[in-house]
């Protein structure tokens, strides 16, 4: 039998960290929104919300680095468990017991998000210098597409044969 997930999706709330009781093992239990592939008729995309445990050091690591809105990468499986609530009724949950989870966004990126985004546009500019390069070119009268040409002279001469469709 398979049984696997894999999700990408952001925190919508830090994760929450508890220990067993007398074993003391770790575990954090989180809920990660996963956008779906699909647009709805009003062209805008709806989102799942996954309930994840994941357990013992793994679980400890992510409370230590994954906050509200951390892009996070999990695979896991889905498991279902019951129990008897305090009416008597038989409730039902599904959730995915992660096995292992990835960080898909730089500290720096998720700390400027967090932020509201207020650094990102000077930020931007000293990181990727190709804008401002490319604005001082347009405002320069004798432009053309020539001066920015990535490869130079260098042409390449393929023929219709050489093209696999």
């Amino acid at each position: 039998m398979i049984n696997n997930v894999v999700l990408v999706g952001r925190l919508t709330r830090d994760p929450e960290l508890r220990y067993t009781n007398g074993s003391n093992i770790a575990n954090a239990t989180f809920t990660l929104a996963v956008n779906r592939t699909f647009t709805n008729q009003q062209g805008q995309r709806e989102a799942d919300f996954i309930n994840i445990v994941i357990w013992r050091k793994s679980a400890e690591i992510l409370v230590q680095y994954a906050k509200k809105g951390t892009l996070l990468g999990v695979t896991g499986r889905i498991q279902t468990r019951n129990y008897e609530n305090q009416q008597g009724q038989r409730i039902y949950v599904t959730e995915v017991v992660a096995d292992n989870f990835q960080l898909l966004e730089s500290r720096r990126a998720s700390e400027q998000r967090n932020m509201g985004g207020q650094l990102l546009g000077e930020q931007d500019s000293q990181v990727n210098s190709f804008p401002s390069k490319f604005g001082q070119a347009n405002q320069n009268s004798s432009f053309n597409e020539e001066s920015v040409n990535p490869f130079g002279d260098a042409s390449i001469d393929i023929s219709d044969d050489d093209l696999p469709f």
